[in-house]
């Protein structure tokens, strides 16, 4: 059965509240065995992430690259059976930009089965990952 317009919107802050809290035990039981995420080219992290631990790698390696002060949850809007979320990351850089993205969530038996961001220009995302490098080569 398919899953609601509220259900999907819950299901979706839930994800990111288990992530953000590093509970990857209950985010991994919200994936469906075969979840995949496909991160662009131009990213420093780009490719795809598959199974129930992706979320975890991905997580792992992207706050490894740069140093991210917030995520902000805009807005999640639904269709039939995906929900796209609308958010905004912060760096701990002050003179870095923000970077602006939504997130495709694909779900499939009541757990998401893919997620595919969508960044509407990755310039700010490569320029953290770069700031970071630097500050890490000089330690």
């Amino acid at each position: 059965m398919a899953m609601t317009a509220d259900e999907m919107q819950a299901f979706v802050a839930g994800l990111y509240a288990a992530t953000g809290a590093g509970d990857w035990d209950r985010a991994e039981t919200m994936l469906t065995d075969d979840f995949f995420v496909t991160e662009a080219d131009p990213l420093p992290f780009a490719g795809v992430y598959r199974g129930k631990g992706a979320l975890r790698e991905l997580f792992s390696r992207v706050m490894g690259m740069m140093d991210v002060a917030g995520l902000d949850i805009v807005e999640t809007t639904v269709g039939k059976d995906h929900a796209v979320t609308i958010l905004s990351f912060t760096f701990a850089d002050p003179a870095l930009a923000p970077a602006h993205l939504c997130e495709l969530f694909r779900f499939r038996d009541g757990k998401a089965c893919e997620i595919r961001p969508y960044y509407f220009d990755p310039a700010p995302i490569v320029a953290a990952c770069e700031a970071k490098a630097r500050v890490g080569s000089k330690a």
